[in-house]
Formats: structure tokens, sequence, C-alpha cells
């Protein structure tokens, strides 16, 4: 009978962390930090691959820059200066092909230009 009761005494504790795990993962979902997401063939697609920064630079200047400004640095939309640092490279993706933040259109580079304009955004 002892055996058993400490069986049960060590199972709370896992219980509890259980719920409180499950706690978390709801409230980053409620307040959009986490999002569960199918896999996205596009984004999994640019993931793979090697940006070249040079590259993303000039894809930025052409598509990105009117509003971003030329150094990244804010105008009609923010700075993007640090960005990679506040978003995943998923969140970047999705927010320059999604559309869902006017003003920004939406806009589905390439799987290679939206590599290198990672590559940019990550050297700001």
């Amino acid at each position: 009978m002892d055996n058993q009761l400490a069986t049960n005494v060590g199972l709370v504790p896992r219980i509890a962390l259980g719920i409180v795990a499950i706690a978390v993962i709801v409230l980053l979902v409620l307040l959009g930090i986490y999002q569960f997401r199918p896999s996205d063939p596009y984004i999994q697609n640019v993931l793979v691959l090697n940006g070249n920064s040079v590259q993303g630079h000039a894809i930025f200047q052409m598509n990105c820059s009117g509003c971003h400004g030329i150094a990244a640095d804010g105008k009609v939309g923010p700075s993007l200066r640090g960005v990679s640092d506040r978003k995943s490279k998923v969140r970047l993706i999705e927010q320059v092909i999604s559309g869902q933040t006017p003003p920004m259109p939406q806009f589905q580079p390439t799987p290679q230009e939206m590599a290198d304009l990672l590559s940019y955004l990550e050297s700001l």
C-alpha cells in the first residue's frame, strides 16, 4: 500500500506540470505569439535556401524602400532595423507574402528572392 501511495504522490507534480504547459501554450496562441500552422511548402522552400544579402538589398530597394526608407529606417512603413531580432524568419515571410497588414501590399517573391531578402533583413 505504501508503494502505491508513493507512486500516486509522484504523479501529482507531473500532472500539474502538464496542465501548466498546456495553459502556457493556450495563452501564447491567444496572444498571437504562437500559431499552429500547417507546413507551408513555400515557406519550407525558402527556409532551406541560403540567402544573398547583396541580392536581398537590391530586392529591398526595388520593392520595400519606398515605404520603409532607403536605409530601412522607416518612412511611411516602420523601421526594419533589428526586425530579425523581433520576428522569426517564418513570421517575416508571412508578413511579406500575406498582405494582411495594410497598407503593405501582398508580395510573393520567388523562394530564392525571399531567402535573399531575409538575409538582407538579418543584416540590419
